[in-house]
């Protein structure tokens, strides 16, 4: 998840619009700034203000990764529209027995 959390914030540094999984935020400076003073923070301070300085938060947000693949999630949705998706739940009974123990 963090990840996509750092990848979204640079992405946001590099001023990118539009849908998240098109961002390349190769070669813009901004974002090389931003991650540059990250790694530099190394361990001098608790991994909660690093991760503040970068994206804004001090918490790990798994909204990027709904986002970059919402896109997906909206193909799949139609794909399966109408159709039963999942395992069917299995009574005892129909259960395959259990293998014998050797020994």
């Amino acid at each position: 998840m963090l990840q996509f959390q750092f990848y979204k914030s640079l992405c946001d540094a590099a001023g990118h619009t539009g849908p998240l999984y098109e961002c390349s935020f190769y070669g813009n400076p901004e974002a090389g700034r931003k991650f540059q003073a990250m790694l530099a923070r190394g361990s001098s301070q608790p991994w909660q203000a690093t991760l503040k300085e970068l994206t804004g938060s001090e918490q790990i947000d798994g909204g990027a990764v709904l986002e970059y693949f919402a896109p997906l999630q909206e193909w799949l949705k139609q794909q399966n529209q109408g159709k039963q998706c999942g395992w069917q739940a299995t009574t005892a009974a129909q259960a395959p027995p259990a293998p014998a123990k050797q020994g």
